[in-house]
């Protein structure tokens, strides 16, 4: 029977109490939440940064949903990770694969109205220079313009408190107080730079040297249409060409003439940049060896390091071997030890002129390859190197997999009088290789964007010649695609560098799917 109070009412019972409670505390977060998400987006917003503010109401909005509903609540353990792979997997790529179709570089940051404001914010001298001294006295400062033999002379003013309004200039005779130290201007430079003078015509003028004083006028004056700038000092009209990116000065007929104007702003380009890879011999030269370079590296980088670490794995399970496990330890030291420290070890060893491995080969053979200048040896040292890096891994794997094959084979085998060598081609070799065809596909995509290797080792080296965009012999896409990004000889060219990921990204991707599918046929 429930509790019942003198009035006749039922007690609440304490669990609804709790569940109301907590009920109240979790809108009441969600709320705070969604209140600092949305204050965000709105500033996201309105520095232009539309991307960033969209994934940010998606965010939100998918937590509210997912917190605040009864039926999407038990799925709030998942919420961090979808969380995480949207942030760090699928923002990025949209972003990058978004950048493709812009001319977003290190001169076409800026949206429109940025650009406009940095231009309207320019001035020039549009009008004389006055020389100009400061004078020291005990109350204060004191400016003292030259105005051809006249003395002019301002107020006193304290280097603390720059007056706002324009200070009036008045004739003297002598100046009052000591002239300061050239030095004592120089210090004070960005204060002094705020005074504005008047001059007896009203003219004002501003510091435009540690020496002078002159008027200054706004370089740029927005027209009525919202656009078009009216440059003060050429006397011309700058429109936006919103095929460049860039304000341009247009002539009578309206047809743009002249060099463009920094800063630039962010306009879509289409196709433009996929374009510029498949038709600019300057960059589609480079593009198809780097392409062919990075296949053949990757693949030799899987061959390689898993025929090493096969071989070793199967040396170091030979029972009649003692002392299996010291080599275990020293075979798999170079995995231990961080992938960069190593790299630059052998950048070191490598050295074409004082480098142990030269000194080595001209002693015993009388050669100095040029590892980094020579295209061809300097891929060979890539590999090398990779090799060395890598070898660790796969016999690891190799030695978990040896443990798995049934003696049974081998005791069959040697009955019917197989050796070692036809052991492991006809019982080692086909039962590891079915499980180890997802690590090496996985081992050809990571040794495709190897770009730590290639940027610590040779940072692409030696270069091309004749390429639009900086690119090497030693560079896989990834190399390539970061040396136009951040490299670039023509300004840190980001689109470009995005249609040229967008495209390893799909390229990696189908060699994935290809290799995956052929594996389930293989499997089936």
């Amino acid at each position: 029977m429930q509790p019942v109070h003198d009035a006749g009412f039922l007690e609440p019972q304490p669990e609804k109490k709790i569940s109301q409670h907590r009920k109240y505390i979790k809108w009441t977060i969600l709320s705070l939440i969604t209140a600092v998400n949305g204050y965000a987006t709105i500033l996201m917003y309105a520095q232009g940064e539309i991307a960033f503010a969209l994934l940010t109401v998606f965010l939100t909005a998918l937590a509210v949903f997912i917190f605040g509903s009864n039926k999407t609540y038990p799925h709030r353990y998942i919420y961090p990770g979808i969380a995480g792979m949207v942030i760090f997997v699928v923002f990025p790529l949209l972003y990058t694969v978004g950048l493709a179709f812009t001319n977003y570089s290190a001169s076409n940051q800026l949206t429109i109205e940025r650009a406009q404001s940095v231009l309207l914010s320019r001035t020039f001298q549009s009008g004389a220079s006055y020389g100009f001294d400061l004078y020291e006295s005990t109350d204060g400062y004191r400016i003292v313009v030259k105005d051809n033999g006249t003395l002019l002379e301002t107020g006193t003013f304290t280097l603390t408190n720059i007056p706002v309004a324009p200070m009036e200039l008045d004739v003297v005779s002598v100046p009052e107080g000591k002239k300061a130290p050239i030095k004592t201007i120089v210090k004070n430079r960005g204060e002094l730079s705020k005074l504005m003078l008047e001059m007896p015509s009203g003219e004002e003028i501003r510091m435009s040297g540690l020496r002078k004083f002159a008027a200054e006028g706004p370089l740029f004056t927005m027209q009525e249409d919202g656009s078009t700038l009216y440059n003060n000092r050429e006397e011309a009209f700058y429109k936006p060409n919103m095929e460049t990116g860039y304000y341009q000065k247009v002539d009578a007929e309206n047809q743009f003439v002249g060099k463009p104007v920094s800063p630039g702003f962010v306009v879509g380009v289409g196709m433009d940049n996929f374009h510029r890879v498949l038709t600019d011999d300057g960059i589609k030269e480079p593009f198809i060896g780097i392409f062919i370079w990075t296949v053949v590296f990757a693949f030799l980088a899987v061959f390689l390091t898993l025929a090493v670490g096969m071989v070793l794995a199967c040396v170091v399970q030979w029972e009649p071997l003692k002392g299996q496990g010291i080599y275990r330890v020293l075979l798999i030291l170079p995995y231990a030890v961080p992938s960069f420290i190593s790299i630059l070890i052998f950048k070191g060893l490598f050295n074409q002129s004082f480098g142990e491995i030269n000194m080595f080969l001209e002693a015993m053979f009388g050669i100095k390859p040029a590892w980094f200048s020579d295209p061809v040896m300097a891929r060979l040292m890539v590999v090398l190197v990779n090799t060395w890096l890598g070898f660790p891994y796969m016999m690891i794997l190799c030695m978990g997999l040896l443990k798995s094959i049934p003696e049974d084979l081998y005791e069959a085998s040697a009955i019917d009088g197989a050796g070692p060598i036809q052991n492991f081609f006809n019982i080692t070799l086909p039962m590891m290789m079915k499980p180890l065809t997802p690590l090496l596909i996985a081992s050809f995509a990571f040794n495709f964007n190897n770009f730590v290797m290639i940027q610590l080792l040779t940072s692409g080296g030696p270069n091309m010649v004749n390429t639009s965009e900086p690119a090497g012999y030693t560079d896989l896409l990834v190399s390539y695609t970061y040396r136009i990004a951040f490299e670039g000889g023509g300004g840190q060219d980001f689109g470009l560098a995005g249609a040229i990921a967008t495209l390893i990204f799909l390229m990696v991707g189908g060699m994935a799917l290809l290799n995956l599918k052929f594996t389930k046929l293989s499997q089936d």
